[in-house]
């Protein structure tokens, strides 16, 4: 079967019946059939590889159908009273009465012949059936068939893995009945706890105490009075204020003093009075104009009243305006904590046996999280729960794939992919190096989730030039990005969160010693990490097990498939589109099958003729629209020198993702984008949702006291340590603390919570440890700890979802094998680094 544009479209059809050339007249012509698609243009895949062959004239079909041919395809006369039926799966001489709805699109017969597709036209006589329940019968039968022929695309570029026709039985000893079960198992038990916390969730209200709205001095002081407070409850304060992070000086700096004071009177639990009194010091911004927000959380004694005291310590008279609420939480922070770890557990089980999508299971633990605050009394409002999301990331998300999106159509990464190839001359090894190599310089100075979506199409187009799996090579190239983008203070998130802190660069960390520092210990954990790399690629192929005319075939397969799902079958004329391009994937599925049978395994290591190769892959891959070229790199180019510009301007008053989503606008604009539907299926929506549950899982988290525990825990740790032991124990403890976290939850919001702890454990007169070396162990922990998991980092999960939507999608073990192994090995290099400048040689000052 094949089609071609809208002047010559063709369509093979046969029919026959008793009477012979009159049932033939009563058929409209090819031309008249042609009219029904109007402007459509189909590929010419089929048509290109073979010569497809007309249907036996011997074959009888009622009147009102038309056969789409098929090489190898057998018709079947169909039973009376069925005057239409879209897709008919039968095995060589299976009867069709025998098919029902859970009939599989494509099934294979002993003699390798497959069944054919039926469209329906109400111009051809016998038509009675109305068109509205054939459509839904062709969409019911299409969700049922996709489930057999996925299985040929599900895992088509896996290099490690066998044909899955023939590995359908190997892959799980289950009978099918036993399948059924796990799959309805799954559903009921996930549907369970979804119900559950949404009951929860809707049982308890939103908190909702007013903000009081207060202005204290040095001689004025605020009092506030709480009653019918619960016994064995938690008081938790959130003061607005022009507060700073970090500890103060008691004698040169002004603060906020906050006093909270219980007395328990004597009663059948105690038999005398008992006071409980916590203080609660805030520096305060020298401007008066930054507002911050704070919280923390005091245990109490009992039901008896609470007084609240807030007094400011100035060196003025002046007023400090400020706002303060309080909330009553019903379990203790220990309890928290163990909530909180359970449903981090559970979504990490979701995602490491796939047992639902990863954005699904993000939205259904930011559930749980929700479910649980509101549990202990702290349920946030649906502006609070927005509030948490990170738009800033999400803008730079978006406005990014919209400019790759629009670059891709230039052919520049073909080109870039051959240009590759000829600088490695035909070694696989070499190109792996270059491509790390590069994608971590350019990390170190932008952003890694730029640097990797701009990488991510140029390897995929690169790796299926030179027939190797594109998911080793993606999954090296976010590791060495990660690496590099810890080198300089721009280059990770929790770099610009270190230097931007004012307590930290009064201590001497500023932008130039931080990036001095880390750029030699990252140069170091770079260089000797291509060793460590090459060891853990040891064993792996990273040529494909197929050629690669069978790799694009299945590729191929994808993208038809891909196409079909996304049409809308609405009018009859699309679900005749639709039926057409499942028959265009019936035809590659056959031929797929007789190529893999006469395939023979035999591959190169390297390419011996890699100067002819490139000869031949420069006239294919060329650059296809240069005044869109030139108007892609002149837009990109602005916006890259822009972000560069950001981080030392700071006349700029432009975040990354208003400087992505001005981009995108300028490049739309120039390139006069009319079909714009083309571009927002570029856009990987599910990443973006992704990102939006996981910030509102990570919130949930900290408010649940999860990232404050650690903390504490940390420190508390560090305190019990011998003092001569104390400094090399500390780096050693604040470092793998921190890579092991930043491995399972997000690094941003748990460097913030650490910076003020060891601030504080620095000043402790008791601990007596620089701040400097603490630091710097925080910083290479949580951006080498990103590697540990697939969603340990953001650009892991870029890189995954652009993957996926090419076709080469990866998994959270698969990259977990490559990926925690690295992350082990640079950690303890930089270890031995931050042990051999601070313990060894002292630079501690």
């Amino acid at each position: 079967m094949y089609l071609e544009n809208k002047s010559n479209l063709e369509i093979e059809m046969s029919q026959a019946s008793a009477q012979g050339h009159q049932a033939r007249n009563s058929l409209r012509s090819p031309e008249s059939a042609t009219g029904n698609f109007g402007e459509l243009r189909l590929l010419q895949g089929i048509s290109d590889r073979r010569e497809t062959q007309k249907l036996q004239q011997s074959a009888v079909l009622p009147s009102g159908q038309c056969v789409i041919h098929t090489e190898n395809f057998v018709p079947v006369r169909q039973e009376d009273g069925h005057s239409f039926s879209v897709v008919n799966i039968l095995r060589g001489k299976t009867n069709s009465a025998n098919l029902t709805e859970r009939s599989p699109l494509l099934r294979f017969s002993q003699d390798d012949s497959i069944t054919y597709m039926t469209l329906h036209d109400p111009g051809f006589v016998g038509g009675v059936e109305p068109w509205d329940s054939s459509s839904l019968d062709l969409e019911r039968r299409y969700r049922l068939g996709s489930e057999v022929t996925s299985l040929s695309l599900s895992r088509s570029s896996s290099s490690d893995k066998s044909d899955p026709l023939d590995n359908l039985n190997l892959s799980f000893r289950l009978t099918s009945s036993m399948k059924c079960c796990l799959k309805v198992s799954k559903i009921a038990t996930i549907f369970t706890i979804v119900v559950l916390c949404s009951l929860f969730f809707s049982m308890y209200p939103d908190r909702d105490n007013p903000w009081r709205m207060l202005a204290v001095s040095s001689t004025e002081p605020f009092s506030l009075n709480l009653t019918n407070f619960r016994d064995n409850a938690l008081l938790k304060l959130q003061v607005g204020g022009p507060f700073t992070g970090g500890t103060i000086d008691l004698n040169n700096q002004e603060y906020i003093l906050i006093q909270v004071e219980q007395t328990e009177q004597p009663g059948q639990r105690r038999r005398r009075t008992q006071q409980v009194l916590h203080n609660w010091t805030i520096p305060v911004h020298s401007e008066r104009s930054e507002q911050t927000l704070l919280t923390k959380t005091f245990e109490m004694l009992s039901s008896d009243p609470i007084v609240i005291t807030v007094q400011a310590f100035l060196q003025d008279n002046e007023v400090v305006p400020l706002s303060m609420t309080h909330q009553s939480l019903y379990v203790s922070v220990e309890t928290q904590v163990a909530i909180a770890g359970i449903i981090l557990a559970g979504v990490y089980v979701l995602i490491i046996f796939e047992i639902v999508h990863r954005t699904l299971a993000a939205m259904l633990g930011s559930l749980a999280a929700l479910a649980a605050l509101a549990i202990i009394g702290d349920r946030p409002s649906l502006v609070t729960v927005v509030e948490w999301i990170d738009y800033e990331t999400l803008a730079l998300l978006f406005g990014m794939m919209v400019l790759v999106a629009i670059f891709s159509e230039t052919g520049f990464f073909d080109y870039c992919a051959v240009k590759a190839y000829q600088l490695s001359r035909g070694r696989v090894w070499p190109m792996i190096i270059i491509l790390c190599l590069i994608a971590a310089i350019l990390s170190a100075f932008l952003d890694n989730v730029t640097t990797m979506m701009l990488f991510t199409p140029v390897t995929i187009r690169l790796c299926e030039v030179l027939n190797l799996d594109p998911r080793h090579v993606l999954i090296a190239e976010v590791i060495f990005t990660n690496i590099g983008g810890a080198a300089t203070a721009v280059g990770d998130p929790p770099n610009v969160i270190i230097v931007s802190n004012q307590n930290l660069r009064r201590e001497g960390i500023d932008f130039a010693s931080f990036t001095g520092y880390m750029f030699l210990g990252i140069c170091l954990v770079l260089f000797t990490s291509f060793p460590i790399l090459w060891m853990l690629y040891w064993n792996k192929k990273l040529y494909n097990k197929e050629s690669i005319e069978i790799v694009e075939l299945k590729h191929e397969i994808l993208v038809w498939r891909q196409t079909a799902q996304r049409i809308n079958p609405a009018s009859r004329e699309e679900t005749a589109v639709k039926c057409l391009l499942m028959q265009k994937v019936l035809n590659l599925e056959s031929l797929l099958r007789k190529m893999m049978k006469t395939f023979q395994r035999q591959i190169s290591q390297e390419d011996k003729n890699w100067e002819q190769n490139i000869q031949e892959l420069q006239k294919k891959h060329r650059i296809t629209d240069k005044v869109l070229l030139v108007k892609c790199v002149s837009v990109l180019g602005v916006v890259i020198f822009v972000f560069f510009l950001n981080s030392f301007i700071p006349s700029i008053h432009l975040d990354l993702g208003w400087i992505a989503i001005l981009g995108a606008l300028w490049l739309l604009v120039l390139a006069d984008i009319q079909d714009f539907e083309i571009i927002l299926h570029r856009v990987e929506w599910a990443t973006l949702l992704f990102f939006a549950g996981l910030f509102v899982l990570m919130e949930a988290l900290a408010q649940l006291q999860l990232i404050d525990y650690i903390g504490e825990q940390t420190a508390q740790l560090i305190k019990a340590v011998p003092e001569d032991q104390r400094l090399a124990i500390a780096i050693i403890l604040v470092m793998w603390v921190s890579a092991l976290a930043s491995s399972l939850i997000d690094n941003i919001p748990f460097t913030a919570t650490m910076i003020p702890v060891l601030i504080n454990l620095s000043q402790d007169a008791d601990v007596n440890l620089p701040v400097k070396p603490l630091i710097f162990a925080l910083a290479m922990g949580a951006c080498l700890g990103g590697n540990g998991t697939l969603i340990g980092a953001s650009a892991n999960v870029v890189c995954a979802g652009i993957a996926e939507q090419h076709g080469y999608g990866f998994s959270f073990m698969e990259f977990f094998k490559l990926g925690f192994p690295m992350m082990i090995m640079t950690c303890m290099i930089a270890m031995c680094y931050l042990l051999a400048t601070h313990i060894g040689l002292g630079w501690n000052m």
